[in-house]
């Protein structure tokens, strides 16, 4: 078994999406030692925005046709669906930023669509487990100012479940700004419990995604 964890936040110290995966991972590696866990960190080492365009234009190009970009971008493409076709189970971590799916995921899943495996139409992770955490700074539940501003965990929801066909599982830390946005100040206890609570259920995914 292999666990492959997708970071995507620009953060190296508070991120609250890497803590909770480390929290998964954590519990995942505690059931087994020994188990494999892959790791790619799109926020550390992003995808250059001209490889998704790049394997575009080569997909539309006779293969002895191509330039080295277009060959370079075809290849990166075909390591990240190796990656993610090998994987057992698979973590997610999504922060929202202004509003939206961060870039680094949203190019990882751009330039894995251009490799035929993972094109539209085919169910590349039919049955695999997919833990998908989210960060969000504010609030953007039912009855919240901003509910329905959140336009990235449908997005990647869908991708992963309705496109793909992986098994969805959706873990979600709100509030994450409370700590040091004065304004939400009053919001900080409620915060601290909603991490919490997401860590506890990272924790208890870690273990499931290894009895699987």
């Amino acid at each position: 078994m292999s666990l492959l964890r997708i970071d995507s936040s620009i953060r190296t110290q508070g991120s609250v999406s890497r803590e909770v995966l480390d929290s998964l991972e954590r519990s995942y590696l505690e059931s087994d030692p020994g188990a494999q866990v892959v790791r790619r960190d799109l926020g550390l080492d992003p995808i250059a925005p001209t490889t998704w365009a790049a394997a575009v234009a080569a997909g539309m190009t006779p293969e002895d046709e191509r330039t080295a970009e277009q060959r370079e971008a075809v290849a990166t493409a075909a390591a990240l669906a190796d990656e993610l076709a090998a994987a057992t189970a698979v973590v997610i971590g999504s922060p929202l930023y202004n509003f939206g799916i961060a870039a680094h995921l949203k190019s990882w899943v751009d330039l894995l669509i251009t490799d035929a495996r993972f094109a539209p139409g085919s169910t590349p992770l039919a049955g695999t487990p997919v833990v998908l955490v989210v960060s969000r700074g504010g609030g953007y539940g039912p009855g919240t100012p901003r509910e329905g501003w959140d336009h990235a965990t449908g997005w990647i929801t869908r991708i992963l479940r309705d496109v793909w066909g992986a098994d969805v599982t959706v873990v979600e830390a709100e509030l994450t700004l409370a700590e040091v946005v004065p304004a939400m100040a009053e919001l900080r206890p409620l915060a601290a419990q909603k991490r919490a609570e997401a860590h506890e259920a990272a924790a208890k995914l870690g273990v499931a995604l290894r009895a699987s």
